[in-house]
């Protein structure tokens, strides 16, 4: 039996996979064993899933497998699905498999949060992984399918609702704009037959941005046919469609999709974690507050904003920053070393608009919009590529290639 130390990470999303990757770097073979647990086989962008769900790219292109970028011979992979975590027993229970560790990184990633609307986890789609996302954009084109070949078919049935206006839901409905009038021209469709609405409790749209670049994106969204109603409430989704606003007005929808919030694994609550919202409270250098050897990151941690006085969003450059970390601070704990405090560097925020356009805030607040942001919006999905898996992962997935 290896008396070396055991790192296990759960979860191979953006902090985990990056994480791992930055332990292989740093320890040698003799200093720890690198156990590496994820429920597939593969990784997936998630920032593209919104692409996947609207059908403007392929489940495929979004999927990296993991052992592409993890070398198997410097750590183990472990494909199962995380049951529960006992802290007080070192161990993680899993679907088909249990294991034990000596230091923990838990990076299990979130799932959709309804907030209690009634009707929505049963009746409304979720982007949430390749499948569901794959599933959306079936789902879409068989309502063009069916509309095709019924003659009595309802004008409503071609209708796409989309539940929420922050980052997932405009993006989506982004591509949306892009790939409707694809499915109109394949079918045979009059564009004007189908409706594309977003719906947003709140005021505004984009609530990260500020008022010159959300109203660019409205109106570019709306110049392209997507219908955006703010403050509007969803007090409950039905087979039909959204029940909103005081007045409780039925939106009818052949396909009704929810993108209005997401928390943390449902494994953080099974496992007794104390949580806020969904989410770990984690200490300055990521560590679950009184435990020594667990640290929590990505969408299952809230890490605090010290000027701001709230929680950093959870984003993919803020998962793979938490995971440069996680890492430093495990290499210091095998070698004796302090540990060093979290510090976000934001390298500024794109959201895309289609395949053209798009707005963000880049460099120290310079403000980008139309096909300069959609070009940097691809450079920085780029550049995430390279950090999980270098120069031959983004000439494999990357959206701009250089051959």
């Amino acid at each position: 039996m290896s008396n070396k130390p055991k790192i296990v990470i759960l979860g191979a999303g953006y902090a985990g996979l990056t994480t791992t990757r930055r332990l292989i770097q740093r320890l040698s073979l003799e200093q720890a064993e690198i156990v590496l647990v994820n429920k597939y086989n593969y990784h997936y962008e998630a920032i593209w899933l919104h692409e996947v769900a609207a059908g403007t790219i392929s489940p495929n292109d979004a999927r990296v497998m993991i052992s592409d970028v993890i070398n198997p011979k410097k750590a183990t992979l472990v494909y199962d699905t995380v049951v529960k975590i006992n802290k007080d027993e070192k161990r993680v229970v899993m679907k088909n498999s249990e294991t034990t560790y000596d230091y923990l990184v838990i990076a299990l990633g979130w799932e959709s949060n309804d907030f209690g609307i009634k009707g929505m986890s049963e009746h409304a789609f979720a982007i949430e992984d390749i499948n569901s996302s794959r599933l959306i954009s079936e789902h879409i084109e068989n309502q063009f399918s069916k509309f095709n070949k019924d003659e009595n078919a309802d004008d409503d049935s071609l209708n796409i609702l989309v539940g929420g206006a922050g980052f997932t839901g405009i993006e989506f409905v982004g591509e949306l704009a892009e790939k409707i009038p694809v499915l109109c021209k394949k079918y045979g469709i009059d564009r004007s037959k189908v409706r594309v609405i977003n719906v947003e409790a709140s005021p505004s749209i984009l609530p990260m941005f500020d008022k010159e670049l959300v109203d660019y994106a409205r109106k570019s969204l709306e110049d392209r046919g997507i219908e955006i109603k703010i403050g509007s409430s969803i007090s409950e989704c039905t087979p039909e469609g959204f029940i909103v606003g005081d007045d409780k007005e039925l939106i009818k929808a052949g396909t009704v999709v929810w993108t209005g919030g997401v928390k943390g694994s449902p494994i953080l609550e099974k496992s007794g974690f104390e949580l806020t919202k969904g989410k770990v409270n984690v200490d300055n250098d990521l560590r679950m507050p009184g435990e020594e050897n667990i640290f929590v990151i990505g969408d299952c941690s809230w890490v605090w904003n010290k000027e701001a006085d709230r929680p950093y969003p959870s984003t993919a450059q803020l998962a793979m920053q938490e995971a440069d970390v996680v890492a430093a601070n495990l290499e210091a704990l095998l070698t004796k070393q302090p540990l060093k405090d979290f510090v976000f560097d934001d390298k500024g925020t794109i959201a895309s608009l289609g395949l053209s356009d798009g707005i963000g805030v880049i460099f120290s607040g310079n403000k980008i919009t139309g096909k300069t942001a959609a070009t940097m919006k691809k450079i920085a999905d780029n550049r995430a590529l390279y950090l999980k898996g270098g120069v031959k992962l983004v000439l494999k997935k990357g959206k701009i290639r250089p051959f």
